[in-house]
């Protein structure tokens, strides 16, 4: 949700570092921005509602002055609408202090009424502000700022990420930390802090990161830990081996563009270093940590995800019974909190996130433990809060994904669910080593077919069908078996980017109440490859047709059959079945993408939305 920024440096002007990291961070979706400084004991903000363009207008016109410790944000609207007011960072009514925060204060009308009652004023509809007077009434106490924050913290609940500012205290800045991802970044000439890390990989490579219930103060040639009873503690530096240039665009109009094009380089990163040719088995990184007799041990397998990665889960529950012969279900991780506690033994639970920071994966992963289950976490950062908590772990190493619309890490989730899913048939041995081999060397030769994905011809086809698709209020994506979360990731890429109305189905769902809506302005995009469902979807094809319907069609190179049942086709590579969703999912992103360009819809920042949702 919103971004954090902050630096604290010696003697070097950090206003354009600041407003640099906070530009990385507009993926995570924000309706307003603003920057604040201290300046010869005075605290001076500049916010404005819309994009950091706004902002940077702002201080063009009226610039805050030089200084060596700031702080930014990027507001996602919790509390009150987007308005200038509104945006960070907050003050106290005095201006003696200044804060940025990620999060929600669940119980802040019963302070801001404490605070009322006290003579405090307010100007905003915010939790954040009740929470800058609060630190403030306590520094008037006779707290110092890290004291301060940690007093005011425990009469909040709720969850924060946190960086505070005080006049009083020049060259200090205070973190804290509860169920908001907040990183701080050591580097040769300051202290940093921000909500991710490529936010500051332009400033360093080095982090600390922090954990629920910890603070930390920062100062330009220092920083110190806490936990949560506030003693000091010790923590080794994280390295982090994303580059800057992976933070940027490289070239391409969108990020979203690049992160399509970079899935071919995704599967090298995420498979091939991991497998062991000799033995046609799969050899994960150390951070796996299940032996041989725990995957044997393995009697039933629950996937849990949201968006995105809830599609792929779906995909990896099917590959697992498939390779495994292990039953599973796949669960919205917001709804796992109802359900019905049942015997963990014997079970695995794996939760699947790009982020590693999404709130209520977080709290279903942490229910999960408290019942006795085991995790297996699949995600892209290392160091994020599900990477950190899992009991096992996966990364699938796609580099930062930074389009708010999901693709690579789609990709790079689905690679792992069939190597995951070899792995287990291979340790219970449902899969001999012939058999390993087989499939990781179809794997291997899905590397071409991906190349083929991105032809001048295919883009025709795509083009096309997007210049139709562009016209319609709504459509329907079909697909059966391990296509239908295709079809549901599909149609999910749609609605995010180009703002129609989309929904997958699967198929044989269609005559059970879509059907009827279909008519010569209802289309439906099919799912078609070969297999088993092949001919079926084709029958599917023909009832859309027979009711005025217009069908896109993703089937294979050369199908003539399915040709001549599309009013639009576009080709696809024919490659094994399982690893069909890595091939059929390609043009479906690209299709978003063009229908998205065409409508001229913000693709990289859609509206409403944020790439890691930390607020339940």
């Amino acid at each position: 949700m919103c971004g954090i920024v902050a630096a604290v440096c010696g003697s070097r002007d950090v206003r354009a570092d600041v407003l640099a990291g906070l530009k990385t961070l507009e993926y995570r979706g924000y309706d307003s921005a603003g920057m604040a400084v201290l300046h010869d004991g005075a605290i001076e903000i500049r916010r404005k509602m819309g994009k950091i363009a706004n902002l940077e207008k702002e201080l063009q016109e009226n610039q805050l002055p030089s200084s060596t410790q700031a702080i930014a944000h990027t507001r996602w609207a919790t509390h009150g609408p987007p308005a200038d007011r509104n945006a960070h960072p907050h003050c106290d009514d005095r201006k003696d202090l200044v804060i940025v925060h990620n999060g929600i204060i669940e119980n802040y009308l019963e302070l801001r009424q404490e605070l009322t009652d006290c003579g405090h004023a307010f100007s905003t509809d915010t939790d954040t502000e009740i929470l800058a007077n609060l630190i403030a009434m306590y520094m008037r106490q006779g707290q110092d700022l890290h004291g301060a924050v940690r007093a005011a913290l425990e009469a909040a609940s709720g969850s924060y990420g946190l960086v505070a500012m005080a006049a009083a205290e020049p060259g200090v800045l205070v973190v804290a930390r509860m169920d908001s991802p907040l990183v701080i970044g050591v580097g040769e000439f300051g202290r940093f802090a921000a909500s991710d890390m490529p936010a500051l990989l332009h400033l360093t490579r080095e982090f600390l990161i922090l954990e629920n219930g910890e603070t930390a103060v920062l100062k330009s040639d220092s920083h110190q830990l806490f936990d949560k009873s506030g003693a000091p503690i010790e923590r080794d530096l994280y390295h982090c081996n994303w580059s800057p240039e992976e933070a940027e665009r490289g070239g391409y109009p969108h990020f979203m563009l690049k992160e399509i094009y970079e899935q071919p380089a995704v599967l090298a990163r995420t498979a091939f270093d991991r497998c062991n040719d000799q033995k046609g088995d799969i050899e994960f990184e150390l951070e796996f940590g299940l032996s041989q007799d725990d995957l044997r041990s393995i009697k039933r397998l629950r996937f849990m995800a949201m968006g995105t990665s809830q599609n792929s889960a779906l995909i990896g529950q099917q590959m697992l019974a498939e390779l495994a012969r292990i039953p599973g279900e796949t669960l919205n991780a917001s709804e796992f909190l109802y359900s019905p506690e049942l015997e963990e033994d014997n079970a695995l639970t794996v939760v699947v996130s790009q982020s590693g920071e999404t709130a209520d994966t977080l709290r279903a992963m942490r229910e999960v433990q408290r019942r006795g289950g085991k995790v297996l976490g699949i995600c892209n950062v290392q160091g994020s809060t599900l990477a950190r908590e899992a009991d096992h772990l996966v990364l699938t190493h796609c580099g930062p994904e930074i389009g708010v619309a999901s693709t690579k890490a789609f990709f790079g989730q689905v690679t792992a669910l069939y190597l995951l899913a070899i792995h287990i048939g291979r340790a219970n041995s449902t899969l001999d080593a012939a058999a390993g081999r087989k499939l990781i060397e179809d794997l291997r030769h899905l590397r071409v077919n991906l190349d083929a994905s991105f032809r001048p011809e295919v883009s025709e086809q795509i083009a096309a069908a997007a210049k139709y698709l562009a016209t319609v209020k709504s459509c329907l994506f079909l697909g059966r078996s391990l296509q239908h979360p295709v079809a549901l990731e599909g149609a999910l890429k749609l609605k995010e980017i180009s703002y129609i109305h989309a929904e997958g189905y699967p198929a044989g769902e269609m005559k059970h109440g879509p059907i009827a809506l279909i008519d010569e302005n209802f289309p439906v995009v099919a799912l078609a490859t070969t297999g088993r469902t092949y001919q079926k979807m084709l029958s599917n094809i023909q009832e859309v047709r027979a009711r005025s319907g217009k069908v896109v069609v993703i089937a294979a190179s050369g199908d003539s059959v399915a040709r001549d049942a599309s009013d639009f086709m576009i080709e696809v590579p024919e490659v094994p079945e399982l690893l069909a969703p890595l091939i059929t999912i390609i043009p479906l992103q690209l299709l978003s993408y063009q229908v998205a360009l065409l409508l001229e819809r913000d693709i990289d920042q859609p509206r409403n939305l944020a790439k890691s949702v930390t607020v339940e």
